[in-house]
């Protein structure tokens, strides 16, 4: 799974999300895109398994891209302990997403194999997202949102 291999600080405040995303909006390496439409925190687990769902129903071909990376910590204590005594230690990573932030990349397949396999992606995010392509026009795609 991903985390990154060393940190500035070992654990992160929880803060909020707020706004639109100002940079990763638009496509760079692929055709076709998984945009995110909702502000939420997508843990490393989930990241995983969308990219295995993607990769599963391409059947290899073409190429995929993630564009985040989960780099924030997330602590928690463990169950049944006292109120006090210090902040748990991280659990897990995350990537804070905004609204319109780009989330996967597919080049090298078709249009409609591309839909599906975001699609499948969609349903192991906690957000809604959207399926955009570099053309501009999804009428050839099918399904727009997921």
């Amino acid at each position: 799974m991903l985390q990154p291999k060393r940190t500035k600080f070992r654990k992160a405040f929880k803060g909020r999300i707020h706004g639109d995303a100002k940079s990763g909006t638009t496509l760079n390496q692929g055709a076709y895109g998984l945009k995110a439409m909702e502000p939420e925190r997508i843990t490393a687990r989930q990241i995983e398994a969308a990219r295995r769902a993607i990769t599963r129903h391409i059947k290899r071909q073409g190429r995929l891209h993630i564009r985040i990376f989960p780099d924030v910590p997330v602590s928690s204590k463990p169950a049944e302990v006292r109120m006090g005594s210090g902040k748990g230690a991280p659990e897990y990573w995350v990537a804070r997403v905004k609204p319109g932030r780009i989330l996967f990349e597919l080049e090298g397949v078709a249009g409609p194999l591309a839909a599906e396999a975001f699609s499948r992606a969609a349903e192991k995010l906690p957000i809604k997202v959207k399926v955009v392509a570099r053309l501009g026009d999804t009428s050839h795609l099918g399904g727009e949102e997921a």
